[in-house]
């Protein structure tokens, strides 16, 4: 049986990264996000059909995330020179960087890792300034995940108050 993570301090990672332009590697750490927000969301391989659609829907949509003062990274088990591949070829450039979770530890530590395919479910997790876990969604394969409804909860979770079904930014608070 698995330990829930939300309420609870991150798994901390360090993985390799490309940046979301293609060109560049580098390295992220959860460390690196403190003080920000942290939407983290895993997809299962490059090279796909359901993940190009949930990528490039966040990366429309980083201005949005960024006014909410939240970084966001995309994580597979693929490596970061197959993230750079594929962002020169099929997927095209992103607005964040894109991790590589070769070892497949932070998706297992995430909780998300399908052990007997190798590769992580579609979790994404949002992680607020000091390293907690607010938020915890996990699909099958097969299913995106939705840009308005991630944004949506996110901005509940900055209010620090109660959010009754379906809030939305500017209604009231219970």
């Amino acid at each position: 049986m698995m330990d829930r993570i939300v309420g609870k301090q991150a798994p901390d990672f360090r993985m390799n990264t490309c940046d979301g332009d293609g060109c560049n590697f580098g390295e992220v750490r959860l460390s690196d996000y403190k003080g920000k927000w942290l939407v983290m969301f895993f997809y299962p391989l490059d090279f796909t059909f359901v993940c190009p659609t949930e990528i490039t829907g966040y990366s429309k949509r980083i201005d949005d995330f960024k006014k909410e003062d939240a970084e966001v990274l995309a994580v597979s088990v693929d490596s970061e020179h197959s993230h750079k591949a594929w962002i020169n070829s099929s997927l095209g450039k992103v607005n964040f960087p894109m991790a590589s979770d070769m070892t497949k530890k932070v998706a297992s530590d995430y909780g998300i890792l399908i052990e007997e395919e190798g590769v992580a479910l579609r979790g994404l997790f949002i992680i607020d300034p000091e390293g907690i876990v607010r938020y915890s969604v996990v699909h099958d394969l097969n299913v995106g995940r939705s840009v308005d409804e991630t944004l949506r909860v996110l901005k509940a979770l900055k209010t620090g108050g109660l959010c009754p079904v379906d809030w939305e930014e500017g209604e009231n608070l219970l």
